[in-house]
């Protein structure tokens, strides 16, 4: 019995986090009507209600959101207890799942795939690009990655980078027809593209530093876009001038792509960093990201691996 309510919870903390039938039974690699069976079998139980069905979407009803705030800590819990007997096999198992930018991907995650599942072959990685700031425990991850200075500070944060520098860029033949910006306060008579920050819908205003002093300046310009790749293919276009990682346009400005502006104003801060929820246990899984992703950060700064 005990063992079934457990089961009813686990699939219903899925589907509330999917908030879709099909999803959660993907993620469980089950059929999506056992899926609504197990629920089904736990709201008769209970005696209550606990999702709203339609037939575009599912939802808690106010009964079920009551439940599982009271009932989620203790499931996971329970899940970081099962997690840890993956202490007792000889490799680390299972799904991770992770959240991260597509630039942060980019850095930290592409470069290594390959290795990583070569070395963990019973581990299963799940990645999902997401340029806002999800909340990774209530959609299911176990850890995400980015930068520093936008992390909750209830997290667990692992350093995974060098710190990061924006640049400020745009193609020769723009600065040749436009002139050079001297001074952040220029860009307010150039044509700048805009990112609109996917969580608040903001346009981001562009952070720079003089005497010490932290400043930002709200651009203008035709051009809004969420996506590096179109903003910096914009800018080698001629199209405006861009705010972006430097990591992001080495390439760019070694070959004479892009050419950089105002960069006495653009200090270094804080970089990529792993992180999760507090708990008393990491699971395997994530431990062995980890120390995979840290041994790679070491090997870049000309560091020997440990064995």
């Amino acid at each position: 019995m005990i063992q079934d309510e457990l089961a009813g919870l686990s699939v219903l903390l899925m589907v509330a986090e999917k908030r879709s039938f099909t999803a959660a039974a993907a993620e469980l690699r089950v059929t999506p009507s056992a899926v609504s069976q197990t629920v089904s079998a736990l709201e008769a139980r209970v005696g209550v209600r606990l999702l709203q069905r339609s037939t575009r979407k599912v939802g808690l009803t106010e009964a079920g959101e009551r439940f599982l705030s009271r009932v989620r800590p203790a499931v996971e819990e329970v899940r970081s207890a099962l997690s840890s007997l993956d202490d007792a096999r000889a490799r680390p198992g299972g799904t991770l799942r992770l959240s991260v930018s597509r630039v942060a991907s980019r850095a930290l995650i592409e470069p290594v795939l390959a290795r990583f599942l070569a070395a963990y072959p019973e581990l299963r990685l799940d990645v999902a690009f997401d340029e806002g700031l999800t909340p990774i425990i209530e959609q299911g991850f176990d850890a995400g990655i980015r930068l520093g200075e936008t992390l909750e500070r209830d997290m667990v944060a692992v350093r995974l980078g060098e710190k990061q520098r924006a640049a400020v860029v745009g193609s020769a033949g723009y600065f040749a027809e436009r002139g050079t910006p001297k001074h952040p306060r220029d860009l307010l008579e150039h044509e700048c593209i805009n990112y609109r920050m996917v969580t608040s819908r903001r346009l981001y205003e562009w952070e720079f530093t003089e005497a010490g002093k932290d400043f930002r300046i709200g651009v203008n310009g035709r051009l809004v876009c969420n996506d590096a790749d179109l903003m910096l293919r914009a800018a080698r276009d001629g199209v405006g001038i861009a705010y972006a990682l430097e990591s992001l346009v080495r390439e760019e400005l070694a070959s004479g792509t892009l050419v950089r502006v105002l960069e006495r104003y653009c200090e270094p801060f804080p970089g990529y960093y792993l992180y999760y929820p507090s708990r008393a246990h990491v699971a395997p899984k994530l431990r062995a990201l980890i120390d995979f992703l840290k041994s790679e950060h070491r090997t870049r700064r000309g560091k020997p691996r440990r064995k």
